[in-house]
């Protein structure tokens, strides 16, 4: 029998989206230690190279997983891994949120609308899950348009949002979705 990571291969007008595992160590490794990159993210940048493995490896041991607690897809441009999408189970498995980073290379093209959207509905069918979250730093503008496009709607502001890379405490959006069912 074939496993959901076997099984995983989204394709979409411009991109395909595979199981994120340690074969894309190097380009994960380029966005996702790159501060400029991951300035208004929570979790990034990677301190170190051994950082970036070890949660590569933690993502493909939750793609053999029958319930996996999150899921990572790479984002693959013309052949090329140009970011990832992800979702995380929460609320006993009744939430998803999404995340997403995209290689600054490649910024301002709707890569992330484009694969947030296909994941969320890849999810919904494989795992019957309709109701998404997200979280962006307010002064994140790209990730909060990437929200409005999937048809997400603001839910509230707050603060006490904590970015890796900055000591400063800002404020987080949240906002969701509820997907129709088919």
């Amino acid at each position: 029998m074939m496993t959901m990571k076997e099984k995983m291969l989204l394709h979409t007008e411009r991109l395909n989206l595979v199981p994120l595992s340690a074969i894309h160590y190097e380009t994960t490794r380029v966005y996702s230690t790159d501060p400029e990159n991951t300035k208004m993210m929570c979790f990034l940048p990677c301190d170190s190279d051994e950082e970036v493995m070890d949660y590569l490896r933690k993502c493909d041991i939750q793609w053999s997983m029958e319930k996996p607690e999150y899921l990572d897809a790479a984002i693959i441009l013309n052949g090329t891994h140009i970011g990832a999408v992800s979702i995380e189970f929460l609320e006993n498995r009744s939430v998803g949120e999404l995340g997403w980073i995209i290689n600054r290379n490649f910024w301002g093209n709707g890569y992330a609308a484009e694969a947030a959207s296909a994941f969320m509905i890849y999810i919904q069918k494989l795992f019957g899950l309709s109701h998404y979250i997200a979280h962006a730093d307010e002064e994140n503008s790209a990730s909060l348009r990437v929200m409005e496009k999937i048809g997400m709607k603001p839910v509230k502001t707050y603060s006490g949002r904590k970015n890796r890379g900055s000591d400063e405490i800002r404020n987080e959006c949240l906002y969701e979705l509820t997907l129709g069912l088919d």
